[in-house]
């Protein structure tokens, strides 16, 4: 893309990044990779600083064992297939956010555990790793969050499948923001 005069480094990389589902390489997605971004992506805004998530990382050498427990969970005619999808990343990073009874504050949950999700994609990309939130259906499962260890009082927001990548996937065309914008006549 066409960086103009104006551009910001941080406006080309927020519309650069690509969510990549596919085509990763062979390179490892380390625990110690994902930290580090982690640590970089916690500064999303968060309502008095709740900082509601956590995360659960599952490496190249526990996703077979991880994709075959969460693939079970399927009726049997899926569950080859639905293995094979949670095999394709290098990783996987499960993330998990506080549900409070106030509908308020869920929202605000929501809210800054999706910040933060940004935050993640926009410094992995940086990085040439590849990231896709997915919120398959086996996220609202409840043998999943038993599986997972998830507390009743507790969403999985979606399994983040990582990657590094050679090629970024092709842009696609956004609506322009004129179409999806009105002022105020009071």
């Amino acid at each position: 893309m066409k960086q103009t005069k104006n551009q910001t480094e941080l406006a080309k990389v927020i519309r650069e990044r690509r969510s990549v589902k596919k085509n990763y390489s062979d390179q490892t997605v380390t625990d110690t990779v994902v930290l580090g971004l982690l640590e970089d992506a916690k500064w999303a805004p968060t309502h008095g600083l709740r900082q509601p998530w956590r995360f659960l990382y599952i490496g190249e050498d526990q996703l077979g064992t991880f994709a075959k427990s969460v693939a079970s969970t399927y009726p049997e005619e899926k569950q080859v297939n639905r293995e094979e999808y949670l095999n394709e990343p290098s990783a996987i990073l499960v993330v998990i956010m506080d549900e409070p009874d106030n509908q308020k504050q869920w929202d605000e949950n929501f809210g800054a555990t999706a910040c933060m999700i940004q935050n993640f994609q926009l410094l992995a990309w940086e990085k040439q790793l590849g990231v896709v939130w997915k919120t398959n259906p086996h996220i609202y499962d409840p043998h999943v969050k038993e599986l997972l260890k998830v507390n009743d009082s507790e969403k999985i927001v979606g399994f983040l499948h990582l990657g590094y990548f050679d090629e970024p996937p092709i842009k696609k065309d956004r609506i322009s923001i004129s179409d999806k914008f009105s002022i105020f006549q009071g």
